[in-house]
Formats: C-alpha cells, structure tokens, sequence
C-alpha cells in the first residue's frame, strides 16, 4: 500500500490535499517529480523559521525581562537552537519521521535514519500532490527548525531563575522523550493521532501545546521569582519585545505556508491566514485591555498578535480567510484572560506567559481547527465533514497531548533537578543570570 492510500485509509476519506500534515517520507519515490519552485519555497521557509528563533524569539524573550537577564535569555535560546539541530540529524529525525517497531510504531520511529543514514541529495520526501516530491534534505532541515523553537519557547515561562546547565540537559531530555513522540504521533502516517484523523497543519499540538503546558510545568515545579507579587518585575526594553514581536511574524510565514510542502495555492492561504487571525487577535486584546485597564498597550498588540499567530497555526491551510479571523479574535480574548485573570487567581509564576499565550492559544487553535475547516463555513474540509465528530477528535488530541507533556516533563524536571539542580542560588538570582551564570552584561551603563 503506497503512502497516499494509507494516509486516505487513515483519515476516513478526507481529501489528502485538504489535510495538511506532514507526511511520511516516500521509501519509493523514484518516479516522484521534485519541481524546483516547490525546493525553494521550502528552503525559504525554512530560514524564515530560523528568522523566527533567532534573533526573533531570543529579543521577544529578551526584551520581556529585566536588564540583569537579558543575556541569559538570548542565550538560551541560542543554544536551545544549536543543541536541538545536532540532536535531530543524530537521531531525532529518524525516530520522528519512520516507522517504529511494531505496536510501539503508533507513538515513536525507529533508527533506520539515525545520523542522516540513507539520506542523500538523491532522495525524496513526499508532498502533499500525487507524483510531486522535495529534497529530502529540505524536508530534514525543514523540521528542524520545528523541533528547534519547540524548546526554546519553553524557557519564557521560567525565564530569570533556572541554571542554564539545567536547561540544556532538560532539552536534551525533553526533546527525546517528549517532542519526537508527539511529532511522530500527530504527523507521521502511523502515528496515533495522525490515524485518528487529527488535523495539525503546522504545530497546535505538536509545538504550542507541547511547549505551554511544558513550560507551565516547569514554572510550577521551580517555583517564583524572588519577589514575585511583591516587587516590580516589568520588562526592560518594549522596543526589543516589539523587535521580535514582528521577526515573529515574518518568520511565521514560513512556519505556517512552509508546512504546505509546495508552493501551490493552500500555501497562499495560509500566508493570508497568518496575516488576518493575528491582526485580529492582537485588536480584540487590545480592545478587551482598554476597556478593563482603560488604556490599550504595546505589549498587549504584540502578545495579542502572537497569541492570534499560535491559534491560527493548526488551521492555517485548513480555514478559508473569514473564518481566521474569527478564530484570532476568540484567542485575543482568551489569551488576554489567561494570562490576567487567571495567572494571578492561581497565583503561578509564567514569567513571560508562554502557558497563557502558546498553551491556551494552542488549545483554542486545535479545537477551533475542527469548526473552521467545515466547508459549509468556509473551510477545506472534504467528504461528509461532521464538525461535532472532528472537534472530538481535536480534542482527543489535546488531552493526549496535554498528558503526555505534562507528565513526561514533570518526570524530566525531577530527574534533572537531581542531576544538576534546577535553580539557581538566591544570590545568583539577585544579582541577574547574565553575570551569574555567563559573565557578561547586556549593557556597559
């Protein structure tokens, strides 16, 4: 059975074309056409989503904490994006994107294609047209980039008290266990969830689930900032917040189209789909922050944008153009209420809200994926679609999502607080982690 009858089979007659998740790699492709415009659009894609991570991420990150911090964000984020790009061409790859061992095949690859083996300019990965194929290299360097910002968004929600030899020993970890497993299930043919009909176009679950409630995770396990509730922590520079804010959405582009695998027309919908749910979103959380605080604020556009950028991700080639905007402005005001009323009700420590923005805006995006891509809303949805049987199955998916990130990163920050320990002393944490733990300032005044 070749790939496109099993993935057909396995998403019970939606049309191939109208889903778009990764696919497998073709083990056949000989006969496959690799179209040159399609090879550049996913290498343009690919550096965009570097764009996306760094510097984009690192300054949004950066500018959000205080001046003794901003180093330790920056480079954190850097190294995340350096260590996860070694650990992918290892293994990484090869346990997301071929078939494992039998039963154990649903959940996690094997290492057939451990260190690139196999993998040369010659062979292919399969898009999402019968016949028409990529670089499989362009495939490889592709999710890179996704398994890469994954971690790094995690770090915001524990950002200015975590050892940073912590951090990359989690990541390494957390990587493993975690993140090739929910990429293999959602996105691989046989994988779990892909087989359940779960639609992920470019990362709800696989990314911004995974990474929230990681993040939240870690940001209860670790504890609070000294001074939290009591001292004013308030980000040193809106200006680099805003900075990033916009390489973000550049970036995103790539992150959003670039999953489509070709430069076809779902590719062209999904940039005017990651322009429209975040204007959207960043405009509802501006309205509903000045009508509660009588003033709308930068920081509140931006994180509004990101938040309407996360919850169009799952549906960005998926939702026609109206109904991405009904879905950014649900995720402006969600997200907006998350990271207030919510965080302080609880009373956790998300120092930069990477639950309330990707978690929440993540799980809004992957539900609301099921109601937005019903054709008679306008959507891509294909055959019989029931929008009450493919929210359920959306939901299926979060919940498994949410279980197996939020228990296999608790169990991973445990091992690694025994290892290294996962906090840094109160001296160090006063004196700011740019000179605690890298020797160096930000600025020179």
């Amino acid at each position: 059975m070749n790939l496109r009858t099993r993935v057909t089979t396995a998403l019970g007659g939606l049309g191939l074309s109208l889903i778009a998740l990764t696919p497998a790699l073709a083990q056949g492709a000989a006969a496959a056409t690799v179209n040159k415009g399609d090879t550049t659009w996913m290498l343009t894609s690919t550096i965009l989503v570097i764009l996306m991570t760094i510097p984009g991420l690192a300054l949004f990150y950066g500018g959000l904490v205080r001046t003794k911090n901003m180093l330790s964000l920056l480079t954190q984020v850097l190294a995340i994006f350096c260590l996860v790009a070694i650990i992918w061409v290892f293994y990484g790859y090869s346990l997301a994107f071929t078939a494992g061992p039998g039963s154990v095949g649903a959940f996690i690859g094997g290492f057939s294609k451990a260190f690139l083996a196999g993998v040369t300019t010659e062979t292919t990965a399969d898009t999402f047209t019968k016949g028409v194929a990529i670089p499989e290299l362009a495939f490889l360097a592709f999710q890179l980039t996704f398994a890469a910002i994954t971690p790094a968004l995690i770090v915001g929600a524990f950002a200015e008290r975590i050892k940073f030899g912590a951090v990359l020993l989690f990541t390494a970890l957390w990587v493993t266990f975690v993140y090739f497993p929910v990429a293999h299930m959602v996105w691989f043919s046989e994988g779990y969830l892909f087989g359940l009909g779960a639609l992920d176009f470019a990362g709800g679950t696989v990314v911004h689930i995974n990474s929230g409630v990681a993040g939240l995770v870690g940001a209860l396990l670790i504890g609070k900032r000294i001074g939290y509730g009591r001292d004013l922590l308030a980000p040193h520079s809106l200006t680099l917040t805003f900075v990033g804010a916009c390489l973000l959405w550049v970036g995103w582009f790539g992150f959003n189209a670039g999953s489509n695998l070709e430069a076809t027309g779902t590719a062209a919908l999904a940039v005017i789909n990651t322009i429209l749910a975040p204007a959207a979103a960043g405009l509802a959380w501006m309205a509903v922050e000045a009508l509660g605080k009588g003033k709308g604020s930068l920081l509140g556009l931006a994180s509004g944008a990101v938040a309407g950028l996360v919850a169009i991700t799952p549906a960005a080639g998926l939702s026609g153009p109206m109904g991405s905007i009904v879905l950014g402005l649900v995720a402006g005001v969600v997200c907006y209420f998350a990271v207030t009323a919510v965080k302080n009700a609880l009373g956790y420590d998300d120092a930069l809200d990477v639950f309330g923005i990707h978690g929440v805006g993540g799980i809004v995006g992957a539900i609301g994926t099921g109601i937005v891509a019903a054709p008679s809303l306008g959507g891509l949805g294909a055959g019989e679609y029931s929008i009450g049987g493919q929210v359920w199955t959306q939901f299926i998916a979060v919940v498994i999502t949410i279980a197996w990130t939020g228990i296999g990163s608790a169990i991973l920050f445990k091992i690694v607080d025994v290892i290294v320990g996962l906090r840094v002393t109160q001296e160090a944490e006063r004196e700011g982690l740019d000179l605690a733990s890298h020797g160096e300032r930000a600025y020179n005044y």
